[in-house]
């Protein structure tokens, strides 16, 4: 079974803060792992839960010392006041996004926290039985009480929020020029040495991003063997360690050649087929590029073009450039990994817009010509 990087580092990070858990917590993980619940769903659901039990402590929630000894009792008992007091915090308080930058947290960010804890109470007042006499840890479930609140956009306007916020018509053709042609030139000296030793290896991430729709950890993941340069496919793996290929256009393949041929004398790597496609190099040592690197690159590049973006945008700019030139939502589908339509009905919605739009303009073209 392919195994993918994510999944093992999310697999071991969620596996050591288990450990800091209260035993019903432990319980609770495991019966999500016989669900088959990926490492990604874990980690974040336990990170949540290790917010939510600090926060505990810190306002007086429990007496306990640490997070280990929180007693259910303390949940049991847990003020629906307190329960929102703490979704409040959540809502309000600033969260550090990069060096120089913090923000709110988006809506459904707040409601991940508020699933997983929902999903942890659901199991602790449901699911579970006391040795004694059968029935669940405790009745009351507090959570239960505390809603979800639902998005109020109309598909016009996500679809319209999207397009805001990605490169659409001809904008990722412009900002790879850009990034090819006019980016070093606004750098200092020092910056432009480092902005030139990794150019290749950089441009070539950008282009396959938006030139295939692949997700971050999915191009993290790419090693020398996934890559047929003569059917211009890659092999990924998916998500839940899915193998699946990917169409990719065939000039951003002729930038991954590029990058290949000073891959191993810049950056130390080798031809053995095993190897990860993109390489870093730190003091002498060659490693795979990894996730956040990726995500910081993209987003500083993306920012002195005035758009900020991450990887999961760019993957939104493809689909709705495939959309736009094809009109088909299974092979949007198809090249995104996607098994619900419930994402991809996005960029269908958005090619029906400048359909519209179109139609509209020639309209006016044909009364005018009319009237003369």
């Amino acid at each position: 079974m392919a195994t993918s990087r994510q999944h093992i580092t999310h697999k071991q990070k969620y596996e050591d803060i288990l450990k800091l858990m209260p035993d019903y917590v432990q319980e609770y993980v495991l019966a999500m792992e016989e669900n088959d619940r990926s490492p990604s769903t874990l980690l974040n659901y336990l990170l949540d839960y290790e917010d939510f039990f600090n926060w505990l402590l810190t306002e007086g929630f429990s007496s306990s010392q640490t997070i280990s000894n929180i007693p259910l009792s303390d949940l049991a008992t847990l003020p629906l006041d307190a329960a929102r007091a703490y979704f409040n915090k959540v809502t309000n308080e600033e969260i550090v996004v990069s060096k120089h930058e913090k923000k709110t947290r988006e809506k459904t960010s707040v409601n991940r926290k508020k699933s997983a804890l929902r999903s942890l109470f659901k199991y602790l007042t449901t699911q579970t039985e006391r040795l004694e006499d059968g029935e669940p840890y405790f009745h009351r479930n507090v959570m239960q009480k505390i809603s979800v609140s639902k998005p109020k956009e109309t598909l016009n306007e996500r679809s319209r929020k999207l397009t805001d916020t990605i490169f659409v018509d001809n904008d990722d053709i412009n900002f790879l020029s850009y990034l090819k042609n006019e980016y070093e030139k606004c750098l200092s000296d020092r910056q432009r040495s480092y902005f030139l030793r990794d150019k290749e290896r950089d441009y070539a991430i950008f282009s396959l991003f938006l030139a295939s729709g692949i997700r971050v950890n999915e191009l993290a993941d790419i090693r020398l063997r996934d890559i047929n340069f003569k059917k211009n496919r890659i092999s990924i793996i998916r998500k839940g360690n899915k193998l699946d290929s990917i169409q990719v256009i065939p000039d951003a393949m002729n930038d991954l050649k590029e990058y290949l041929q000073i891959r191993n004398e810049r950056y130390g790597g080798s031809i053995e087929e095993f190897e990860y496609v993109f390489l870093s190099k730190y003091k002498g040592k060659s490693s795979p590029l990894s996730v956040r690197a990726i995500q910081d690159l993209v987003r500083k590049y993306t920012k002195s073009y005035d758009k900020g973006m991450s990887p999961h945008k760019l993957r939104h700019s493809y689909a709705t450039t495939l959309m736009d030139e094809t009109n088909d939502i299974t092979l949007v589908m198809d090249q995104l990994g996607h098994t619900s339509t419930s994402t991809s009905v996005l960029y269908v919605h958005n090619s029906q817009e400048k359909a519209k739009m179109a139609a509209e303009a020639m309209g006016l073209r044909r009364t005018k010509l009319k009237d003369k």
